[in-house]
């Protein structure tokens, strides 16, 4: 193992500019884990010269990340296995569910998925490796570049692949980059940039990166890091006290990228009742959206509206209970046991039949809530709420700019409905069942991720 940990603690692997730190370990977290202790000269590049890779080719960066990610794949140094073993101390997904999450890391390092995120959110290598021509109203001549950018990054560690993601997009940018690892993921960074390292030693973007652990809010680090003499952009994951903590360091020259915490619907269709064989399907489809990271992903669903009776949403209910206790690739048949005082709550819901109807126990295999409203609490750990309304469009009354995803059962209904989703502030509609994941090259969270972390620059 690398590091040196105090006895009975788990040792944080820091990477400063793709090297690892050898500096002595400080206790954090009453003692749970240690990491190096900060040098915070050392996690800062100059401005008076460019970022390693700066002038490297876009071309040149795809091939490194798609030896990275068939590196990860096969873990030859067995760097994914370490983080592994050393995850299950932090996280509060089950080993079974990291297994497999870290298995799937090497998808976002292909190549296919790495030149769609270039081509569709950039519009392609050229502005990225150097400047392109545009002419202006009146015959005029002008080149715009997108131009590597300087991002200190506050990721979260609700899924592994957010790690995965993220120095996937800092190396496309060419710019420089440092990770602040979240509590709750504090060694998947660190393990994709040792392996990308193995790949090639030295290489310059391999030299762009750092990641480290510090206390999320400590004023003692980021009043001195999070200044524009060192960064351009700070892009923050998050809840709502990570995006306000970030905020009151902004302003000239220092912007925020935020990918603010989001809830995610779904709506069923009455063409779910049109058999036995339909209804098992949308039940099984919005198990699966609900389930995803045993529902600590922003495109979890947790409030599912359908189209019906109340006697069709318990039918449909009961169905979904079934399937929330099935295993997934990034789910457990067991999720986290519910709370007491979550409990409490239910279990005065238990007692409002016919208003109210459960399913399920707090076992953590799953639960669902029919209720003619919803719940006024935040459904999670595998618990969702549904709601019966008479026609879809009623539910989109329930979404609102915090909603992210929204599946939608049939498939061929979100056409009647997506722009009524879009004006009330939703960002991403989908077919129920497919909320999982993000295809590359698309919109996440209402933008374009590299173009925003871009700084784009104008010859005129």
């Amino acid at each position: 193992m690398s590091g040196t940990a105090l006895d009975g603690a788990v040792a944080v692997v820091h990477v400063i500019r793709g090297e690892v730190d050898e500096s002595p370990h400080t206790p954090h977290g009453r003692g749970a884990f240690t990491a190096p202790t900060l040098d915070l000269d050392r996690l800062v590049w100059p401005r008076t010269e460019p970022g390693p890779a700066f002038h490297v080719p876009a071309a040149e960066i795809v091939d490194l990340l798609v030896e990275t990610g068939e590196a990860l794949r096969s873990d030859r140094q067995g760097l994914l296995a370490e983080a592994l073993d050393r995850m299950v101390h932090v996280s509060t997904l089950p080993k079974e569910v990291l297994e497999r999450a870290y298995a799937a890391l090497w998808r976002s390092f292909r190549e296919p998925a790495l030149q769609a995120q270039i081509d569709h959110e950039l519009g392609g290598t050229e502005v990225l490796d150097g400047w392109r021509e545009v002419r202006l109203p009146e015959g005029r001549l002008a080149a715009t570049r997108a131009f590597p950018p300087r991002l200190v990054h506050v990721i979260a560690g609700n899924a592994p692949g957010v790690a995965a993601q993220t120095v996937v997009r800092g190396a496309l940018t060419k710019g420089v980059n440092l990770l602040k690892l979240p509590s709750n993921d504090l060694f998947t960074a660190t393990a994709v940039l040792r392996t990308m390292a193995a790949v090639a030693p030295g290489h310059p973007v391999v030299r762009s990166f750092s990641a480290v652990y510090w206390r999320g809010g400590d004023e003692s680090v980021e009043s001195v890091l999070f200044r524009p003499q060192f960064f351009d952009k700070l892009v923050a994951w998050g809840g709502e006290a990570t995006i306000r903590g970030a905020l009151k360091y902004v302003g000239p020259g220092f912007e925020l990228v935020s990918f603010d915490p989001k809830t995610s619907i779904s709506l069923i269709g009455r063409e779910a009742f049109a058999s036995a064989e339909t209804l098992a399907r949308a039940a099984d489809a919005g198990a699966t959206d609900a389930t995803f990271f045993n529902q600590q992903a922003c495109v979890a669903s947790r409030f599912q509206f359908v189209e019906g009776t109340e006697e069709a949403a318990d039918r449909y209910a009961a169905l979904l209970c079934e399937r929330l206790g099935v295993a997934r690739e990034f789910s457990s048949a067991d999720g986290p046991r519910i709370p007491a005082g979550l409990r409490e709550e239910i279990d005065v819901l238990r007692s409002l039949v016919p208003d109210y109807r459960v399913w399920g126990g707090y076992d953590g295999h799953g639960l669902v809530i029919r209720s003619p409203e919803p719940v006024d609490f935040h459904p999670d750990g595998k618990i969702v709420n549904v709601v019966p309304v008479t026609a879809l469009s009623e539910a989109v009354a329930h979404a609102g700019v915090a909603t992210q995803t929204v599946g939608v059962y049939p498939a061929d209904r979100k056409a009647d409905l997506r722009d009524a989703l879009a004006c009330a502030g939703v960002q991403r509609v989908v077919s129920l069942g497919g909320a999982g994941g993000m295809p590359p090259g698309l919109s996440h969270d209402g933008f374009h991720p590299l173009r925003r972390l871009m700084r784009w620059v104008n010859d005129e």
